[in-house]
């Protein structure tokens, strides 16, 4: 078994090989892009954390040319203000079942699931991860996940695990120490 190494730790090399097909990245947010906690005041408000890590991995890679997009299973104005912010067009909200969006998505970008990643948290997000070439699990999802996941992050959700997915990918396309900019 053939390994390379990357900033967070040695990966085998057809992961790698894999993740250079990669023209379409999928996130969770809930647990993904964030710690899964939300947060909600007295009045009604809701709050949640996202890390700026990740938001400048989603950036960098989008200016490699890979399409960014947000599948959740819930609905919140924080999610769309967070996805406007980074630049991010491709948000489905509020999906019970993640498949259809995927399939849509696939369809609007003229891609297949053999050059698309989802990274996910929880078990909604498991058909997706197994329908497509990289399922990849976030450290702290759920057991159900890890076992379906085809790569688990060293980070955990919310915790800079999207940045490290997309460093993975910058890496397999020789793109890593090119990368600048600020955090978003």
């Amino acid at each position: 078994m053939s390994m390379v190494e990357t900033l967070y730790g040695d990966v085998e090399h057809a992961l790698v090989a894999c993740a250079r097909r990669i023209r379409l990245l999928v996130c969770d947010v809930d647990g993904v892009l964030s710690d899964g906690r939300i947060y909600m005041g007295n009045q009604g408000e809701e709050l949640k954390a996202f890390h700026t890590k990740d938001g400048f991995g989603l950036k960098a890679v989008r200016e490699l040319g890979i399409e960014v997009a947000i599948i959740t299973g819930r609905n919140s104005r924080i999610v769309s203000d967070r996805m406007a912010a980074l630049g991010i067009e491709h948000l489905y909200q509020g999906q019970g079942d993640k498949l259809p969006a995927f399939e849509d998505l696939l369809d609007k970008l003229g891609l297949d699931a053999t050059q698309a990643a989802y990274i996910g948290d929880d078990v909604i997000d498991i058909p997706v991860m197994q329908s497509c070439a990289l399922g990849i699990a976030v450290a702290d999802a759920h057991p159900l996940v890890l076992r379906a996941a085809d790569y688990i992050t060293r980070m955990r959700g919310g915790e800079g695990a999207v940045r490290e997915v997309c460093d993975l990918l910058l890496q397999a396309h020789d793109k890593l120490e090119h990368i600048k900019g600020a955090s978003i």
